[in-house]
C-alpha cells in the first residue's frame, strides 16, 4: 500500500493513503541503519499491521522530488506565505526574508494578505503594489468573509503547498475553510494527532482532496538568513534584474555605487522603495556578519 506521511511525532509517522485513511506507522530499522529519516511529505510504501487499529510499518521511502531544510519536508511544490493586511500590521522585512529563504531552496512562493475586510482599501492596494514586481503572485483575502479564495484554490489544486507566516494572521482559519468540504476518514487518529484543535507546534500535512495538500507550519516571528553571502543578496530581488545590466559597474551592489540603474529605478518609482529599503537593511546585516 502507498501513502504520504502527513505528520511525524515521537517516532510515529502518520501515513495518509489513497483510500483517505490514516495509519499510525513506525519506520523499519533499516532506515536508522542507513541514517535515513522519514520526512513529512514523503511518499512511502507501507504494510498494515492492524487494520482495526490503523497501525502499520513504513517499508520504503519513494524517491523525493525535493527536500526542504527549513522546515524539514519533502516533495513540496510551492510555498504560501500569509500575512495580515493589518491586525497585526505586516512585517515586510520578515516577508522579504521568507521570500529569500524559499528562493534559496528553489521553492516558488505565493503571497497572501489576509483580513482585507478589516483594513482601509489603500492599505491592501499599497501591499499589492509593493510586491507586484517581486516574482510571486499576490492574493488579497478575507478568510472570515471567504473573499478571494477561489483564485487561491486554483493555485493550490493538485499541489503540495507549505503554508507559513507569523502567528495571528489567520493561517489556521484559512486551513479550516479550505478543509471544511473535505471528508476524510481518520477515526481515532484525529484524536492522537490533535488536528486543527491547537496552535500548530509541528509541521503537519493536511489532505484537501484531489492530490492537494497543505503543509501547515508553526508561526514564526523572526527568520535568520543562512548560507547567504553579501554579494549574492541582490540576486534574490527579482525587480533588480531588468536594470542591473545598465549599471556602470559590473557586480554593482546598488547601494553606494554611482551611476546605478537600480537606484535610478527606485527614484523613478519603477522599484518600490519598501523593497529597496529592506534590501539595504539585509545587505548591511550580511556585511556586518561577514566581518565577524
Amino acid at each position: 500500500m502507498q501513502g504520504k506521511i502527513i505528520r511525524g511525532v515521537g517516532g510515529f509517522y502518520y501515513v495518509h493513503t489513497e483510500q483517505d485513511v490514516v495509519y499510525e506507522c513506525r519506520a523499519k530499522g533499516v532506515f536508522r541503519k542507513e541514517k535515513i529519516k522519514p520526512l513529512v511529505g514523503d511518499d512511502v510504501e507501507m504494510s498494515v499491521i492492524d487494520e482495526q487499529q490503523r497501525t502499520g510499518n513504513i517499508d520504503r521511502i519513494l524517491p523525493r522530488r525535493n527536500t526542504l531544510i527549513r522546515p524539514a519536508a519533502a516533495n513540496v511544490d510551492q510555498a504560501l506565505v500569509v500575512f495580515a493586511v493589518s491586525s497585526p500590521k505586516p512585517n515586510l522585512n520578515l516577508l522579504d526574508r521568507f521570500l529569500i529563504s524559499m528562493e534559496q531552496q528553489e521553492i516558488p512562493v505565493l503571497i497572501a494578505f489576509n483580513k482585507e475586510d478589516l483594513a482601509e482599501e489603500q492599505e491592501a492596494a499599497s501591499l499589492e503594489a509593493i510586491y507586484s514586481g517581486c516574482g510571486s503572485k499576490v492574493f488579497l483575502l478575507s478568510v472570515a468573509k471567504e473573499k478571494g479564495l477561489e483564485l487561491l484554490k486554483e493555485q493550490l489544486a493538485g499541489k503540495t503547498t507549505i503554508v507559513a507566516g507569523p502567528s495571528g494572521v489567520g493561517k489556521s482559519s484559512l486551513t479550516n475553510v479550505l478543509q471544511k468540504e473535505v471528508q476524510m476518514e481518520v477515526g481515532e487518529v484525529s484524536r492522537k494527532i490533535d488536528r486543527g484543535r491547537h496552535t500548530t507546534r509541528h509541521t503537519e500535512l493536511i489532505a484537501l482532496g484531489g492530490e492537494t495538500y497543505f503543509l501547515d507550519t508553526p508561526g514564526f516571528s523572526s527568520l535568520y538568513l543562512q548560507d547567504l553571502e553579501y554579494e549574492d543578496l541582490k540576486d534574490y530581488f527579482y525587480e533588480f534584474q531588468s536594470y542591473e545590466a545598465q549599471c556602470r559597474f559590473q557586480g554593482c551592489m546598488h547601494i553606494h555605487e554611482p551611476d546605478c540603474a537600480v537606484k535610478d529605478a527606485v527614484a523613478d518609482g519603477k522599484i518600490h522603495p519598501s523593497r529597496y529599503e529592506n534590501y539595504v537593511l539585509l545587505a548591511e546585516e550580511l556585511k556586518n556578519r561577514k566581518k565577524y
